[in-house]
């Protein structure tokens, strides 16, 4: 039985980069109709929108419209070390959830969503009976595919001898390896390591699309040469189809709106002498990573009119937008195209027109929040500055969280060892090390955190200093070590946030 996915989320992937998520359903009753309800039936976001919170807007772009929104959740573990601590901060958006239940796994999804929101668990399944807490660590769910195939042969690849007892994450390679040690091709439209696909099982196997081949087609595009460089049609083009896959929308956008806004960019960004023909690179990115659907096979080349009368809609391929899907993967992709078609000049104009500003810090903030381009020059008369009211929406941070890291370090700065004292006591920053929220999507938890002073609290977000894989702090122009980092027992700092973090920097490990 499949359950269509939505939001224009990728179907079967089979590429190196997908872990799978091993969910127990439950055994009781609650598990089972928990389970009914939010996975297979699913229910109405309008129902519910009082309690969505910060994730209403995403939740929107993932459901649109009437579609049904499925959902599961995880209590807090009971400790960080904890297998269950470590799926729940670890997994990530494009992962597969594998639902168990009496030695078989009964499901399989794509997480196209996380975010933690206690109001809206505590609404779709009331609060655990034992614990008191809600499934508050929450996944939303696409392309859901109800099946049975036993588990022990995965149970026993990964030394899990019983019942899977917990939440449990099993890792990419961990999952290559098995599909390859049962046999099966390593093909996106066949079923995974023996659990069924959706798709229809004669459909003829696609080559495999890994995260290499995908940036090495980004940096082999091919493109016009003019006097003044290469023409930038193209890497304008997929940069804007990165922003929408970053916001959430479907990988495929209607020829309507490619012509408009990619036509805009071209205009201002094109290169003097360019014409602005976004039908170009619309249909001449078709190939390994760019597909168009809805142009008729007999016609060759299309120009503006054919594209509106076939109602024609393009962008990433399946395999292509699934490992774009993934914070890491998609940070590559933007450093790669920003900075071989791109000068420094205009690179983060760009990167601000289609909505990627994000990577331009560790925090993620855009350039439109750092900046107020509402108010004027005028000068105002002595006095009160006049005040305006702004509504945003940022990630919810956990404040014993945040307090826990300066205590561990007296409030002293990781980098530079210095004290800060203010009029209440010893002042520090804790600086999220992969940013929270989009376009990061890094976890709020003390291993992607550190505790610093506000000069390197700003460096360190900006992007100027970058901690190696010895825990030395350089600086990212010339890799001069400055400092070496500070490290507690009680403070485990995740290796791959900060391998993410040099990434942001240019510092491919």
């Amino acid at each position: 039985m499949t359950i269509n996915g939505v939001g224009g989320f990728a179907e079967e992937a089979a590429e190196a980069g997908v872990q799978w998520l091993l969910q127990p359903r439950g055994n009781g009753r609650d598990g089972r109709e928990h389970f009914q309800h939010t996975v297979v039936e699913g229910v109405a976001l309008a129902d519910y929108e009082d309690v969505l919170g910060d994730a209403a807007p995403r939740l929107a772009e993932c459901f649109p419209g009437d579609a049904v929104a499925r959902f599961w959740g995880a209590t807090p573990a009971a400790h960080d070390w904890h297998p269950k601590a470590k799926a729940i901060r670890d997994s990530e958006v494009g992962d597969e959830v594998l639902f168990y239940n009496s030695w078989k796994f009964i499901a399989r999804a794509t997480i196209v969503h996380k975010f933690r929101n206690e109001r809206l668990a505590a609404r779709l399944w009331g609060t655990d009976e034992e614990s008191g807490a809600t499934w508050q660590h929450m996944i939303a769910l696409g392309d859901v595919v109800q099946f049975e195939a036993e588990a022990r042969p995965l149970l026993d690849s990964i030394n899990v001898s019983g019942a899977l007892r917990g939440l449990t994450l099993v890792s990419a390679e961990k999952r290559l390896a098995y599909i390859r040690e049962r046999g099966m091709p390593w093909s996106p439209r066949t079923s995974l390591g023996g659990f069924p696909s959706p798709r229809n099982p004669t459909t003829e196997p696609a080559p495999s699309l890994g995260e290499r081949e995908l940036l090495s087609a980004f940096t082999a595009l091919r493109t016009h040469t003019r006097p003044d460089g290469p023409s930038l049609h193209k890497p304008l083009a997929l940069l804007w189809s990165l922003g929408r896959l970053t916001e959430g929308k479907a990988r495929l956008a209607p020829w309507s709106d490619f012509e408009r806004e990619v036509g805009g960019l071209l205009s201002e960004f094109g290169g003097t002498g360019s014409r602005a023909t976004p039908h170009y690179p619309f249909w001449r990115l078709r190939g390994d990573i760019w597909e168009v659907e809805g142009v008729p096979g007999d016609v060759s080349d299309p120009g503006p009119e054919a594209l509106r009368r076939a109602d024609a809609k393009g962008g990433f391929v399946d395999e292509a937008a699934r490992l774009l899907r993934k914070a890491r993967v998609r940070a590559k992709a933007v450093r790669v195209l920003s900075s071989t078609y791109f000068d420094a000049d205009t690179m983060p104009l760009v990167l601000e027109q289609v909505g990627l500003s994000g990577y331009l810090n560790a925090s993620g903030h855009t350039t439109s929040e750092a900046t107020d381009t509402s108010a004027d020059d005028t000068e105002t008369p002595s006095g009160p500055v006049e005040r305006r009211t702004v509504v945003s929406a940022r990630p919810t941070r956990n404040p014993k969280l945040v307090k826990n890291v300066k205590q561990w370090h007296r409030s002293i700065c990781q980098v530079c060892s210095t004290p800060l004292e203010g009029l209440l006591g010893p002042f520090s920053e804790a600086a999220h090390i992969q940013g929270l929220g989009t376009p990061h999507e890094g976890p709020d938890h003390t291993s992607n955190m550190l505790c610093l002073c506000p000069n390197h609290h700003t460096q360190f977000d900006g992007l100027a200093i970058y901690i190696d894989a010895q825990w030395n702090v350089r600086r990212t122009t010339d890799d001069e070590v400055l400092f070496e980092l500070r490290l507690d027992p009680q403070h485990r700092i995740a290796q791959e946030h900060v391998a993410y973090h040099r990434l942001l920097c240019g510092k491919d490990d």
